[in-house]
């Protein structure tokens, strides 16, 4: 078949090349396959090319002659409809499949609303110089003389900080550990935060939190020896002064912060108290990671951390609780009672870890792992709360052995935080050890009040783990016998919220001003009393506004409660505190549920192989490299 003979557009070549396997076009019959359908007159070219070199593909010519036209164009027809068919097909259930992935458990319009509510609670917690431009409008400056009366140990400003439930008390221990968790949720789940315009509103509740954990510490001097602060503001249940028991407190005085005038004295303790250093350690350096821009506050946020770490850590066998020392947590046992301090020393090792690349402090977490478990109490295992925190520390060096494969000398403690986890995980799923409710609410504390807050935390444990596996490409684990899937996880943890969030037998969101029914006579002192401008007494709240009927004048939106007891049942009753108090511990655990369980964006910024809207290496910005100790 020649140029001579033939139209040069009578024929069109394609060149097959077998590594790449696809069709090419070509201007060299000798490169190319000849497709003639017999349109045009046929050549009377040879129809063997054996004399061709070697090096030279063959070129072969595919005589197909189509004696009616009209059954070949329906021919392409119907193969170009099945083939669109089929592509219908495939994208219909793919979309299906998205669908049910993304909706099968709850809505994410919903997750973002009750998202953007429970970080609203931590406004209306803020102590100190109230900001001007809050969305809360029922409260103002409070607390401004807050160090003060800090007995024997030095005055100091503790102006700032939270509130840590419906009274106006300040502790130390559960505000450090609020700040941690919500930090960890923020370097997971920025993206999150960022599609839903959260982002700058929950860095500037930690910043808010951190500024406070930065005066609760004071490094020694010439004058003094290193000092904690553990609470501001009293109880009166203080053994060594009891004489003002019977005196206006903040548990005896039903008053708002703003309109308080009593003593308000301050909780100090030595360096001894290592659950309190460890928390407060960990809660800066976690938020030292959310702050990585601004390099000033997160150097200092740092430096402090690494201090009293050290600090601690010299103490050695004089290591106590902070509330079993009567001057430093005595006033706190009642409320906020450490079962121990070797969880709140690892977990604080594992932060400055993250926080500063330095393999030290990551010794120091592995080589102590197995002796904080020997020292947990039975009715803390497998609880995340403020405290204990050993589950969330063996899902953070579990994180690490998925995803930075250090090896030794710490697969062995890496790979005992995994089998711990995986048990966990099917502690969650299945029925064997942890009873539930009739309306599906897990009791990791059967004999204890507030079951939220540990659902809460359980939940959100859950959904990060499930994108752990995920990110590995993992569909599944095991503990044992007994298997658990990434479906498994996430609808427990759907479990949980939807149950927080109304589907209970009760049919009453748990959240505050979430919902059309929800707690209206929260246990709450800003809440429960009129924003008139006026000053109210503590025997008015006392004789009135605690014990009223009606409403709470104001809505403490965001605020989760404590909730419903064993039997799914909830009574809104403000003084009964055990069913109606919120506290910013607890708020904390529902926020990372609920942003763990929120759709991802569209758009990443960070370039996994599955867009989960977490952070992959965002623990991980200031690790370089693990040296191998063998």
């Amino acid at each position: 078949m020649t140029e001579s003979n033939r139209n040069a557009d009578s024929v069109r070549f394609v060149h097959s090349i077998p590594e790449a396997g696809r069709l090419l076009p070509s201007s060299s019959r000798w490169n190319s396959i000849e497709l003639d359908f017999n349109f045009y007159p046929q050549s009377s070219s040879p129809a063997g090319y054996d004399f061709l070199p070697p090096k030279y593909s063959r070129s072969i010519d595919f005589n197909l002659t189509i004696s009616d036209q009209s059954h070949f164009r329906r021919f392409i027809v119907l193969l170009v409809s099945i083939v669109v068919a089929i592509l219908i097909t495939i994208l219909l259930i793919n979309i299906l499949l998205l669908r049910k992935h993304n909706n099968h458990h709850g809505s994410s319009k919903d997750i973002t609303s009750a998202l953007s509510k429970a970080l609203l609670f931590f406004d209306a917690q803020k102590s100190g110089v109230f900001p001007k431009d809050s969305s809360v409008k029922f409260r103002g400056d409070s607390g401004l003389d807050d160090g003060n009366d800090a007995g024997g140990f030095i005055n100091a400003d503790l102006v700032g900080g939270f509130y840590d439930s419906g009274n106006n008390m300040k502790f130390s221990f559960p505000t450090a550990y609020t700040v941690t968790l919500l930090s960890w949720t923020v370097v997971e789940y920025h993206d999150k935060y960022a599609d839903i315009d959260e982002l700058e509103h929950i860095k500037d509740i930690i910043k808010w939190g951190s500024h406070y954990l930065l005066k609760l510490f004071h490094p020694s001097n010439a004058t003094h020896s290193p000092i904690l602060y553990s609470q501001v503001g009293s109880p009166g249940n203080d053994s060594t002064n009891a004489g003002n028991f019977f005196k206006d407190n903040d548990i005896s005085c039903w008053q708002r912060p703003e309109d308080m005038n009593y003593p308000r004295p301050v909780s100090a303790c030595d360096i001894t108290a290592a659950d309190l250093a460890g928390e407060i350690v960990a809660g800066m350096a976690a938020a030292s990671l959310v702050f990585k821009q601004d390099q000033d506050f997160s150097h200092k946020l740092v430096q402090s951390a690494e201090e009293l770490f050290n600090l601690v850590n010299k103490t050695g066998h004089s290591q106590r609780t902070f509330t079993s020392i009567d001057k430093c947590g005595g006033k706190a046992r009642r409320y906020y009672n450490s079962s121990g301090y070797k969880d709140e020393l690892v977990w604080s090792g594992m932060w400055l870890f993250f926080a500063t690349g330095n393999v030290t402090y990551l010794d120091y977490a592995t080589q102590n792992f197995a002796s904080a478990e020997e020292e947990e109490v039975s009715s803390e295992i497998e609880v995340f709360s403020w405290d204990n925190k050993l589950s969330a520390t063996a899902i953070l060096l579990t994180r690490l052995r998925f995803f930075r494969d250090v090896g030794y000398p710490y697969e062995t403690t890496l790979r005992a935080a995994t089998n711990r986890i995986d048990l966990l995980m099917c502690s969650y799923t299945r029925k064997l050890k942890f009873p539930k409710t009739s309306g599906g609410l897990i009791l990791l504390k059967p004999e204890s009040s507030g079951p939220l807050q540990y659902a809460a935390t359980a939940s959100f444990l859950a959904k990060l783990y499930s994108d752990y596996l995920e990110l590995m490409h993992s569909t599944s684990s095991n503990c044992g016998s007994a298997a658990f899937s990434i479906q498994t996880l996430t609808s427990f943890s759907w479990s949980q919220v939807k149950y927080i969030l109304g589907d209970n037998p009760m049919k009453i969101s748990y959240i505050v001003g979430y919902g059309q029914h929800f707690p209206t006579h929260v246990h709450h002192r800003s809440a429960s009393i009129p924003w008139d401008g006026k000053w109210h007494t503590c025997e008015e709240g006392d004789n009135y506004w605690l014990k009223s009927t009606n409403p709470n004048p104001n809505t403490i939106v965001g605020a989760m409660v404590s909730g419903p007891d064993k039997n799914d049942l909830f009574l809104d009753d403000r003084s009964k505190n055990w069913f109606t108090e919120p506290s910013i511990s607890s708020n904390a655990g529902l926020v990372a549920a609920l942003v763990s369980l929120q759709d991802p964006p569209n758009h990443s910024s960070h370039l996994d192989a599955v867009n989960l809207g977490i952070d992959k290496n965002g623990l991980f910005q200031n690790i370089q490299f693990v040296p191998s100790n063998s």
